[in-house]
């Protein structure tokens, strides 16, 4: 901790010096005031030690211009002429603590451990404030059986440093649990990035990943630096890890062993100090089986197994999900709408897109709900399916026409609930308005739009 002495006498300012850095504190000293505020804009202290009486500026407006520079700054204020009076304007204008001369070198200590003391307290709450801020806005939510054995094992591996494989179906919140693990980990205070493998073109994907230099490849204009070295020192999130080509893996096998990596295009090695987390939402033990994913590969990665139980077998947390959706998009005014027969409605639904259809449907639910009431009807799962609504795919040339025939279907769907309004569509379905309006130009020429 950095501590500044401001003091006109000579003997004390070196006493005070010695005394300080043999206690581990990075002590600097200036004889006057202006000098020493020269000295705390270029090392900003946490603590000042000021003479009450200076030449040319006293401690008092020292006291003053530290206090407007940083306000969280300590400033403890030493005299040979004390008073009553003089202690208690020092203490009002914002001086810390009082001393006055001599006094026992044990007695500055002290005064100096409470400050210690107090700063790590307002660290560690800010930083608690910023962690139950930042989890709170992705919380696991659940008090059924299945997702209590995960909060227990999340609680369990996150002290943990091993590389963690977390296995759930598409919308389940794998990424939810991935920023749990880190900010309940060792790392919470360090970065925490997170890839998606499938959103990244394979012939781009080793770059992304482990950088790149200058002159690498056509169109390396200049040095680039990959998602692990980003997330040096915090947690590396891969999500559909399952997509990472087999070249590659070879690679990523090679940087979790071997904890360095090369960039494309370079010849050394840098060393990297991340922890890995890894999701996929395909059974990666089949596709080592199949010959699709390295079995050394796999078995690095899931040392530590994580299963996300899909919404269907954890129906239980839905009236839970469902008040959490409704506070997170501000409708708190509204949850008192919800009836028994909409709860009944939801939990008979099979959730092929798991949470986040869920929280699409709270969306709707609040969009469309007028006259201080939500009418059943407006839950409509048409988008996803329901259970066992399985399509007759014969009717299908090909795949093409399927996906077509299923978009069709969903921009229909989407501007009858929007009464033609394209923007709200847009919002609606979570595409760009432009998206939307080339495909409803594509596929529904003749639609009434506004």
């Amino acid at each position: 901790m950095k501590v500044l002495i401001i003091e006109d006498e000579k003997i004390t300012r070196r006493s005070l010096t010695d005394i300080l850095t043999a206690e581990g504190y990075e002590v600097h000293a200036a004889e006057e005031g202006e000098a020493g505020l020269d000295l705390f804009a270029r090392e900003r202290p946490a603590i000042v030690i000021t003479d009450l009486r200076l030449p040319k500026l006293g401690g008092m407006e020292v006291l003053s211009a530290v206090l407007q520079q940083d306000p969280h700054c300590r400033v403890i204020l030493i005299t040979a002429f004390a008073s009553v009076d003089t202690a208690i304007r020092s203490l009002k204008a914002g001086a810390y603590d009082y001393l006055t001369k001599p006094f026992a070198p044990e007695k500055l200590l002290s005064i100096l451990r409470n400050i210690a003391q107090l700063t790590d307290a307002i660290i560690e709450n800010a930083e608690l404030k910023d962690r139950l801020a930042r989890m709170e806005e992705r919380p696991i939510i659940g008090v059924s059986e299945p997702m209590k054995r995960l909060l227990k094992t999340v609680a369990q591996v996150a002290q943990n440093d091993s590389t963690v494989l977390i296995e759930g179906e598409s919308g389940t919140g794998k990424e939810m649990v991935a920023r749990a693990l880190h900010l309940s980990g060792p790392r919470r205070r360090e970065k925490f990035v997170a890839v998606s493998v499938s959103s990244i073109p394979e012939t781009l994907l080793e770059s992304e990943l482990f950088g790149h230099e200058k002159g690498a490849f056509t169109g390396a204009v200049r040095q680039h630096t990959g998602f692990f070295e980003r997330a040096n020192g915090g947690t590396l999130f891969i999500d559909d890890i399952d997509d990472v080509p087999m070249g590659v893996q070879v690679k990523l096998l090679r940087v979790i062993q071997e904890r360095e990596l090369t960039r494309v295009g370079g010849n050394g090695n840098i060393g990297i100090d991340v922890r890995i987390i890894g999701a996929t939402k395909v059974d990666l033990r089949r596709m080592v089986d199949e010959r699709r994913f390295r079995e050394d590969l796999y078995y690095r990665l899931n040392i530590i197994p994580l299963r996300l139980p899909p919404l269907r077998e954890r129906k239980e947390d839905i009236p839970l999900l469902v008040e959490h959706f409704f506070r997170k998009h501000r409708a708190e005014d509204k949850i008192m709408l919800l009836t028994a027969g909409i709860f009944a409605k939801l939990q008979s639904h099979h959730w092929p897109g798991n949470v986040r259809e869920l929280e699409n449907i709270v969306e709707r639910m609040i969009a469309l709900s007028f006259s201080g009431q939500i009418d059943p009807s407006v839950i409509d799962f048409a988008p996803y399916g329901n259970a066992g609504a399985a399509d007759d795919l014969s009717q299908y040339a090909s795949f093409d026409e399927y996906i077509t025939a299923k978009e069709t279907q969903m921009l229909r769907w989407a501007l009858e609930r929007c009464r033609g309004n394209v923007s709200d569509a847009a919002r609606l379905l979570r595409i760009p308005r432009t998206t939307l309006s080339s495909k409803i130009a594509r596929l529904l020429p003749g639609a009434r739009t506004e």
